[in-house]
């Protein structure tokens, strides 16, 4: 694409968060790259940095999970029960529990959220990670069944130049 074809489709991205935002209090964004086996889907929300929350963003998960865990939480924040780092949540269907994690350098992924409150990345919105388990086991846990790439620590995450998704020593 070219530089006016690429600003119209920018144009267009940025009235669809807008108004999504405005209807429904938060967007998601979701992400994957690369094939599937290797890849690393995430999805974070842009809507509750305006409402004084760090964004969330999550990882290793389908859209529609993704998207019923993250509004849940964005439910949960716009009741006025802020997240904090540390704290164990149960999903929506009562099937799984996440942590709540600081997630360093929001800047280098949230893309979307930071062109809406026009913020560069340097001084990126703040973001939590939301860490879900398996049978009981984080991914820091021994006994977690995933290999590190479809669910990476806080901080382990990278983005690299060709828009690939992987897990770094971070």
């Amino acid at each position: 694409m070219n530089g006016p074809q690429v600003q119209a489709w920018l144009d267009q991205q940025d009235a669809l968060v807008r108004d999504c935002v405005r209807e429904f209090g938060c967007f998601l964004q979701f992400v994957i790259s690369g094939p599937a086996e290797a890849s690393t889907g995430l999805c974070y929300t842009t809507g509750l940095f305006g409402i004084r929350h760090p964004e969330l963003i999550v990882f290793g998960l389908d859209q529609p999970s993704s998207a019923g865990l993250l509004n849940h939480c964005f439910d949960r924040v716009r009741e006025g029960n802020d997240l904090m780092p540390g704290e164990i949540l149960t999903s929506p269907d009562g099937s799984t529990r996440v942590r709540v994690e600081e997630f360093p350098d929001p800047g280098g992924v949230l893309y979307t959220a930071n062109r809406f409150y026009g913020r560069p990345d340097e001084f990126s919105v703040p973001a939590y990670q939301l860490t879900w388990d398996v049978d009981g086991a984080f991914p820091d846990d021994e006994g977690y069944p995933y290999p590190p790439h479809v669910q990476p620590l806080p901080g382990t995450f990278v983005l690299d130049e060709g828009g690939e998704c992987g897990c770094g020593s971070g």
